[in-house]
């Protein structure tokens, strides 16, 4: 996800050939607000869309918003869990993770003491979260069930976003400015290695099929493959036309990868089979975390300049469906594919943190 500091190929149409949750160490100037009637933007930190109804030309309808606690500062990655119905989200500015119960919509802990907060994974299975502290260089380790920090260990230089390979039980985070991804075991909670990348280290996304790791790389715009069993990377996949690989999302169940590319503003289509990109196609500017709805196979990819762009998967390839402005900073996304909630954290809305909730307009939702 972006890294932002509070302290200061094959092209086709629209049809073609799968966060988080999380990134480059610029911060957005300004706040892009609603467009004004002769198309130019207005520029508003607090600006926000209606609370109900739908928001221009996405397919997406507005439920309501939700507080959250702390101040009117950035958010990062959130990881949904849906064993628990939480949702747990980085409040970057506020140095802080905020818990959020999912089906009573309200927040019900908040974890304190992460500087600079980024990446946040919930692994259910091992009853932790795991929330990369970029402030002080650190991994912290959560209960979920206390919400007590058990331990810290050391996670590189600008640690980033958190993948957990299961069948090895290892935690991998990126790490930007060392320019590699950290290994830690999950049993010991204990740096294992770190494995070179030649470039910095965006977002890092487990396969389940291939029971592999995939990272995005800056300045090299490729994919790196990491084998868990090795710690090695065992290959490299140029993406063409991608400038600033970031973002990153696995469809393990579909074999298909999805690259946020900042620098240009678009969504890479990368085949996890061939090893190869399929497709490309345009989103809005600065885009950031990806979400997928299992359920609907839908495609979520917010960015910082507040558009939306919403992708339906078929079969072996992909349809934008929606695209438009939903509000400033719009940047992070998730969303639970049971419910088929959408769930957008907004730093400033009437001055205040919110949880903006969604769910798809277009589709007969329970």
């Amino acid at each position: 996800m972006k890294s932002v500091e509070m302290i200061g190929g094959v092209i086709i149409s629209s049809l073609f050939l799968f966060v988080a949750a999380p990134c480059t160490s610029k911060a957005p100037t300004t706040n892009v607000g609603t467009p004004s009637a002769n198309g130019s933007p207005i520029v508003n930190s607090s600006i926000s869309l209606p609370a109900s109804g739908t928001s221009g030309s996405l397919p997406l309808r507005t439920l309501r918003d939700v507080p959250l606690s702390g101040g009117a500062t950035r958010f990062d990655y959130q990881s949904f869990d849906p064993s628990a119905g939480r949702l747990y989200i980085a409040h970057l500015g506020d140095g802080s993770m905020v818990v959020v119960d999912a089906n009573k919509e309200t927040v019900v802990g908040e974890v304190k003491n992460l500087p600079r907060v980024h990446g946040v994974l919930a692994v259910p299975e091992l009853h932790r979260i795991y929330a990369s502290a970029t402030g002080t260089n650190e991994l912290a380790i959560i209960d979920d069930q206390t919400l007590q920090i058990v331990t810290r260990t050391a996670a590189g230089d600008y640690p980033d976003g958190v993948a957990y390979a299961s069948k090895a039980n290892k935690i991998y985070v990126s790490d930007l400015h060392g320019k590699t991804d950290t290994v830690i075991a999950a049993k010991t909670n204990q740096r294992v290695t770190t494995i070179p990348l030649g470039g910095g280290a965006g977002n890092t996304q487990y396969d389940s099929v291939s029971e592999h790791i995939f990272v995005t790389v800056h300045g090299q715009n490729d994919l790196a493959e990491i084998d868990p069993t090795k710690d090695q990377v065992i290959g490299r996949y140029p993406l063409p036309g991608c400038s600033e690989s970031h973002g990153l999302l696995i469809d393990s169940d579909h074999r298909l990868a999805f690259v946020a590319c900042e620098g240009n503003a678009k969504l890479a289509v990368f085949d996890l089979e061939t090893k190869k990109m399929t497709g490309i196609q345009s989103v809005g500017a600065d885009p950031d975390v990806l979400a997928f709805d299992k359920g609907l196979a839908r495609l979520y990819v917010s960015a910082e300049s507040g558009i939306i762009s919403i992708f339906d998967e078929h079969g072996r390839s992909v349809e934008k469906v929606g695209e438009g402005f939903f509000a400033p900073n719009a940047h992070s996304v998730a969303v639970d594919s049971k419910t088929h909630r959408v769930y957008f954290p907004l730093q400033n809305v009437n001055g205040k943190p919110t949880l903006r909730i969604a769910v798809p307009s277009d589709k007969q939702i329970p």
